[in-house]
């Protein structure tokens, strides 16, 4: 379906849902050789070819501190909101040579991580 409309790429949402299904997406955009971009490394890490965005591990060690203070009696209203202030970008070199890409120099440069 996705050659039919002639996609060039494909761009995953941040979702638990399409996370959970990660290796089966990566699998599915090899198969048909569509490169993509991710908002997790997780779906980078099983194949996928580029991620840049929050880093979940962070985030989760983060939500320990607000368990944390919760249960010692901190009520959760009191607590600030607070968001993620570091993205990571994440290149999987394996897969861009599978589908005959060439990344270049700057982009790993930048990259925080490279999978080879």
């Amino acid at each position: 379906m996705l050659a039919y409309h002639r996609i060039d790429v494909m761009v995953v949402l941040q979702t638990s849902m399409l996370l959970s299904e990660r290796q089966r997406i990566a699998s599915l955009a090899a198969t048909t050789r569509l490169p993509a971009v991710y908002g997790y490394r997780e779906h980078v890490d099983d194949g996928g070819l580029i991620s840049y965005g929050v880093d979940l591990r962070a985030c989760f060690r983060r939500a320990a501190y607000y368990v944390h203070k919760i249960l010692n009696g901190v009520a959760p209203g009191d607590l600030p909101i607070e968001f993620p202030t570091r993205l990571e970008l994440v290149i999987n070199l394996k897969t861009a040579n599978a589908l005959g890409l060439d990344v270049p120099p700057t982009l790993l440069a930048r990259a925080d991580e490279v999978i080879e």
